[in-house]
This record gives C-alpha cells, structure tokens and sequence, in this order.
C-alpha cells in the first residue's frame, strides 16, 4: 500500500494537552507525517539507532477513497522521539524529525466500517508488555471526526489513499527495544507489534 500523506491533528483530547503542559486548542492543529513512514499491517517496529526517546501515541485513522470517501480505519501510532520534539519546540524549529522518521507510524489492517457513528461508543486501547496505557473513545475528542475529516478537505489537498489520524487521548510513554505493544478496538481489530532498535551499521574493513 502506498500511501502519498498521513494527515494528523494535535492535542484533539483535553487530557492529552493536559499532561503535555498545554492548552486545549481553539481550532484543528493540523501536521503531516510523511507517507513513506507508514507501516501497515507489520507485527514489528524497527526504531532508527539514532532515536533515544521515542514515545507512543495511540490513534484512531481513518482512510479517503478515491472519492474522499471514508469507508476503512485502523489503529495507529504516532510514533514521536521526544528529545528532538522537544529541541525543536525550544528553537522554534518543525517537527519533521520528531514525527517522520522511519517507522513512525505503525497501522494496524484497515477495517471497513459502514458509517463514522458505529464507532462513536467504542473505545480503543494500547497495552505496553501487557499493561494497559491508552484508551480512547470519539466521545472525548474536542473535535469530532466528522468535523475533522471535512475540516482537512477544505484545507488541505487531500488524496485518495491519504490516512487521518484523530489525535492521542492521556497516556503517551515510551518504548523501546524488547517491548510487546498491543491495540484493540474490540470487534474490529486486535493488533500486536514487537519494538526493535537497528543497530548502527559499522563501515566494513
């Protein structure tokens, strides 16, 4: 699957903007990941050598057709490394670093889904090595996707195959090498994940 722009909100729930030290948002804070940072239906996570503090951020996403139209979803990680979003807020700087290196957003499968309100009261989960981290349901998100999903189109240039991903409800922490993550919205999908690290290449004698 090839998939051109992942479209993302930010700070889409209050407890979220809460335990990062920021205020709710007054309109869609709007960012990209690139495309080729995606993994779809993987069963591992390959974390960059360089990165140090990569955290993970549980996410709703959903899929435009052809016609705009979204008829599949997934689960999703929005993989962040923190030191270097962190640089980059202090110097003013994007977060393409923090948001779009290789790997950085792990999807589970698509799943197809009749209508945005059958999944109004489902919550989603993320168990790190079994301990349950993150939930999320629509019903807490400060934008809705409904609103979110025309909001991008009206925006934005927005192509078939394109993914949005609804924010990340309180909970975000690390991974690293050796972790077993686990998704779930429970009658759509169950997802596992393994983290490794690349280890630096040495140049060859």
């Amino acid at each position: 699957m090839v998939i051109r722009n992942i479209w993302a909100v930010g700070r889409n729930f209050k407890d979220h903007a809460k335990e990062m030290g920021a205020p709710p948002p007054d309109r869609p804070m709007i960012f990209l990941k690139a495309g080729s940072s995606a993994t779809v239906g993987s069963s591992e996570i390959w974390l960059p050598e360089w990165t140090t503090s990569v955290d993970h951020e549980l996410e709703l996403a959903f899929r435009f057709d052809a016609f705009l139209r979204v008829k599949e979803a997934a689960l999703a990680l929005d993989l962040t490394e923190r030191n270097e979003q962190q640089i980059a807020k202090k110097e003013g700087l994007p977060w393409t670093r923090a948001k779009s290196f290789d790997e950085a957003c792990p999807m589970t499968p698509t799943f197809l889904i009749q209508n945005l309100e059958e999944l109004e009261d489902k919550p989603y989960r993320l168990w790190v090595n079994d301990e349950l981290k993150q939930e999320g349901l629509i019903g807490n998100m400060i934008f809705s996707p409904a609103f979110l999903l025309s909001y991008v189109q009206d925006y934005f240039p927005v192509t078939g195959g394109d993914f949005f991903l609804t924010g990340t409800p309180a909970g975000v922490g690390p991974i690293k090498a050796g972790d077993t993550i686990k998704v779930q919205m429970q009658g759509y999908i169950t997802h596992i994940w393994k983290v490794y690290q690349n280890k630096k290449q040495e140049d060859p004698a």
